[in-house]
């Protein structure tokens, strides 16, 4: 089985299957693996992408026959070269996930570029990114500013929040922001005193 090592030190093994890590790993090494791992993850995206294009210009007549030796459909693949031909390699934001180009390769250069510049100062999600385009569709005026929001916590509230900021890799306020749009994808409704609320500590 073929396998290969991941910097931490030498103890971390990868295969096809799985990630073998060592039980005393420390929690720097596994939140930098975690980083690894992701941006692994989210380059392959456009690897194959450009992979798909180069295959398109260079040997047209076995094309088809080289998509079958991946493990991803037709579909997927057309929506990665497609992207990847939106968005040259210069153009393209090493801080932002191809799925933030993704939700932008429709629109014409310039808007691109706007939307692109706007959810990386911003440090928005790429869901974050899809509201904000929504909301100028639906109300062209609006300018898709960022709204400010204040929280005034308790310091032991603050502190529970930055560990698991931490914990996550995260900053506290991106792990805030990624905390309440991941809330905000699935709402769901609370009644005070229903069966959905979570029984007491200690219960």
């Amino acid at each position: 089985m073929c396998t290969m090592s991941i910097p931490a030190n030498g103890r971390t093994t990868t295969r096809r299957t799985g990630l073998s890590l060592p039980p005393d790993l420390p929690l720097p090494e596994w939140r930098h693996l975690g980083q690894q791992i992701h941006v692994i993850a989210d380059s392959s995206a456009w690897w194959l992408g450009d992979w798909l294009i180069f295959g398109q210009e260079h040997y047209p007549d076995r094309y088809r026959q080289a998509l079958k030796q991946t493990s991803l459909d037709y579909q997927t693949l057309r929506n990665y070269a497609w992207v990847a031909r939106k968005f040259e390699p210069g153009r393209r934001r090493g801080k932002l996930s191809f799925q933030h180009h993704a939700e932008v390769a429709a629109l014409p250069e310039a808007e691109q570029e706007e939307w692109l510049t706007r959810a990386e100062e911003g440090g928005w999600t790429r869901n974050a990114l899809r509201r904000q385009i929504r909301m100028r569709r639906q109300c062209p005026e609006a300018a898709p500013e960022p709204g400010v929001v204040q929280v005034n916590v308790v310091a032991e509230r603050r502190i529970r929040w930055e560990r698991a900021a931490e914990t996550a890799g995260l900053g506290l306020m991106d792990w805030i922001i990624q905390m309440l749009d991941e809330a905000a994808e699935d709402p769901v409704p609370h009644i005070p005193g229903s069966a959905a609320d979570p029984p007491a500590l200690g219960a």
